[in-house]
């Protein structure tokens, strides 16, 4: 494989994630660029803000020890192939978003198949050519140099808070706890945000 990761390392992340894919090369060139740039953090030196919840989010949370459970990986799904990263010592930062080119990749084989795959419609004999085009792509990803595959810039907003620690309190419908800050309080009951989605109207 074409990556400064080793290869024990890559194996592990496969196994984590669960299968090899383009998504998951993605990660692992973005996570590249953070080591080279940033280092990799341990606790919440680094904070990552992803604006998708794709296949590269689990390779940078490998990869980089940003991660969801620990506060420092921040998943907002906008649809866009696109992470900031934020050094808390220095104000270090940097956004990386997958050029057009690169995003949309793989031929118009490959994204016929993939229309296909995402319908549920391929044949077994569609499903092993798919299967074969996806380990092609992913190869040619880990093998491209960041630059082919990504803008690198400034991120558009400053860096996220510390992840907050507040008390929790219980919710007046179902009796579950709920952190403070996620509760909603409606006619003088506090609700958690399932409760009150359910119980709660929409105009």
């Amino acid at each position: 494989m074409g990556s400064k990761i080793p290869e024990e390392k890559l194996k592990a992340l496969i196994a984590f994630h669960g299968h090899w894919c383009p998504g998951l090369a993605t990660g692992i060139k973005i996570s590249e660029v953070v080591l080279d740039e940033l280092g990799r953090t341990t606790d919440e030196e680094i904070v990552a803000v992803a604006e998708t919840d794709n296949c590269a989010v689990d390779a940078i949370q490998f990869l980089t020890g940003c991660t969801v459970g620990k506060g420092n990986m921040i998943v907002k799904d906008l649809g866009k192939s696109a992470f900031s990263f934020y050094r808390r010592s220095d104000g270090k930062s940097l956004r990386i978003v997958s050029r057009p080119d690169a995003a949309r990749g793989g031929g118009e084989e490959y994204r016929t198949l993939q229309e296909k795959s995402n319908e549920g419609a391929l044949t077994p004999e569609e499903s092993e050519r798919f299967e074969a085009l996806r380990r092609e792509r992913s190869a040619r990803i880990l093998e491209s140099e960041p630059e082919s595959l990504f803008i690198i810039g400034e991120p558009l907003v400053p860096a996220p808070p510390f992840a907050p620690m507040k008390r929790s309190v219980l919710c007046d419908a179902c009796g579950e706890s709920v952190m403070e800050t996620k509760a909603r309080l409606c006619d003088g009951r506090v609700l958690c945000l399932a409760c009150f989605e359910r119980l709660v109207p929409r105009p």
